[in-house]
This record gives C-alpha cells, structure tokens and sequence, in this order.
C-alpha cells in the first residue's frame, strides 16, 4: 500500500491538512491565553514564555511543521514515491514518539484536572487527541517510510531529557502568572510542592523509559514496512582486470 501512487498522494495531502489544523488549533489557544492574561493584567510576556514551553505545544508545532514539509517534498518532486531522506524520516520518528506520548500522557493523567477558562475546547481535543492519532497511524500507514537504524530510537530521548532540565531549572525562577506562586510547573506531576521530588523523579524515570521504548516502536514498525532501498549500479564495486 505505501508504493500505492493514490495512496501516496491522499495520505500526504491528509498530512498537509493535519499539519495546518494543528497550527491553527495552536493559534487560538495561543490567542485565546494572551487575550486572557492581557485582560486580567497578567504579565503577558511571561504568559508567552510558559506557553512555548508546554511539552505539548512543543510536540505538535514541531510535528506540524514536519508534516507540512513531507508533503510540500513529495507534491514539489512531481508525485513520486521516493523513500523519505534520512533526516526527514528520522524528525519524522522523533515527532510521531512525542506526539504519542503527548496523547498517552494527557488522557492518563491530566484528563480529569479542570481546564483553565481561556482553554479552547476544539483546540485542547486536536492537540491531545487527534493530532497523536494521526502521528500514530502515520507510522503505521504512512507511505515511503525509510529503515532508521536503532540508535534513532536513543536518540529520540534527547529533546524530552533537555526539556525537563529546563523545565526543572526555570520553574522556581518564575513568578505563576495566574496565581502569584513563586513558581510555574507546566504539569502538575512534574511540580515537588505537590508531591516531593520523589514523586517528581519516578514520573521522570516512567516518562523517559517509556519515549525510549516507543521510540523503538516506531524504529521497529519503520524498519518492518520501510522500503528497502535497492542498489545503484553507479556505485557498485567494479571487479578488477
């Protein structure tokens, strides 16, 4: 099905217009906080900050902007069904693991805390959702997928590590723009005034293990329907004479 000329063509225009839904449902929710916290007479500026360093948003601008360029490559080069370069194909594993965590994550365990009221309902149902199930069956439908080898799934651990260090370091810096505590977690279980950092380390450790081992899901399922690239005979070894 992933050689399918139709196939390949409707399921890269469908990225396309996921690509632009999810880009869209970030917009407004964007809109929505910064009208909120400018209304309210928050700080405006620190409300942009915490927005931008959400896992979420972080996880769907990124694996839009990974959509649009698959599309925009495949409908650029004529409609072909070229196998996917090796750094698009490998940003396309490290998307598709984040966005599933992203859905994964929220409907465990943040599905039931109260939202926010410049929360914007479709929005939050696109990001959490339907942006996830649609990563999730583009590594199991999705056309041209290249082999990554297995290091690609390690190396997908490295972004989220980077963002709770970050996270870690600059929450108690930050003044709650909606409450005035002298800190801003972006997720409760990632808060030590809430549960102790023992808590906060074991979710650590649970969420790391687990992109690593979805990670390899995704190299695995990739490695099993990736087309396997045939030999050029331009770079085939000529015999000696």
């Amino acid at each position: 099905m992933q050689k399918s000329r139709g196939w390949a063509i409707g399921w890269n225009t469908a990225r396309v217009a996921v690509a632009v839904l999810v880009l869209v449902a970030v917009g407004a929710q964007f809109v929505s906080s910064t009208a909120e916290a400018a209304a309210r007479g928050r700080d405006v500026t620190t409300v942009v900050a915490n927005f931008f360093s959400f896992f979420t948003i972080l996880s769907n601008v990124s694996s839009a902007v990974v959509l649009a360029w698959l599309g925009a490559r495949f409908f650029a080069r004529g409609r072909r069904i070229d196998v996917d370069p090796p750094a698009l194909a490998t940003a396309l594993a490290f998307v598709s693991t984040y966005m599933i965590v992203t859905g994964v994550v929220y409907n465990l365990l943040l599905r039931g805390i109260p939202l926010q009221p410049e929360t914007v309902g479709w929005s939050n149902e696109i990001l959490h959702v339907w942006g996830p199930l649609f990563l999730l069956l583009d590594v199991l439908l999705g056309p041209a997928r290249r082999r990554l080898p297995w290091s690609a799934a390690f190396a997908a651990a490295i972004f989220p590590i980077a963002w709770i260090v970050y996270t870690l370091l600059r929450a108690p810096l930050i003044t709650n723009p909606t409450t005035g505590a002298p800190f801003w977690y972006p997720y409760p279980f990632l808060d030590p005034n809430t549960g102790g950092w023992g808590s906060v380390a074991v979710y650590i450790v649970v969420i790391a293990v687990s992109i690593i081992a979805l990670a390899l899901g995704v190299v695995a399922i990739g490695r099993a329907r990736g087309i396997r690239m045939p030999i050029d005979p331009a770079h085939q070894k000529q015999p000696l004479h």
